[in-house]
């Protein structure tokens, strides 16, 4: 039967993989290795927690770009909208000089 363990150790198993690659260099698969054999997972599992945690990262990337893209639209309409009222907006006299 597979074990079960919780997320609050898959996410400590990762980031200790994160960690030893940035400060040893070389593959992640052996960094892998290493944070396995000393947690007590199979190699395999820690692999795939890693891609998971790499494509939710990514989702939340572009979940915020999208998000400040639209925000970032939202405020060119208005703008555009002000002009164009102002560009059909009638002229006084202060204004014909």
């Amino acid at each position: 039967m597979p074990k079960k363990f919780t997320p609050e150790f898959r996410d400590r198993a990762v980031r200790m993989v994160l960690d030893r690659q940035a400060a040893d260099g070389g593959p992640r698969a052996a960094s892998i290795r290493v944070v396995a054999q000393s947690l007590g997972c199979g190699p395999e599992t820690l692999r795939n927690w890693c891609r998971r945690a790499e494509s939710s990262d990514l989702t939340s990337v572009v979940v915020s770009s999208s998000t400040s893209l639209e925000e970032e639209n939202r405020q060119l309409r208005r703008a555009r909208c002000r002009i164009r009222r102002a560009a059909r907006a009638p002229r006084g006299p202060a204004h014909d000089l």
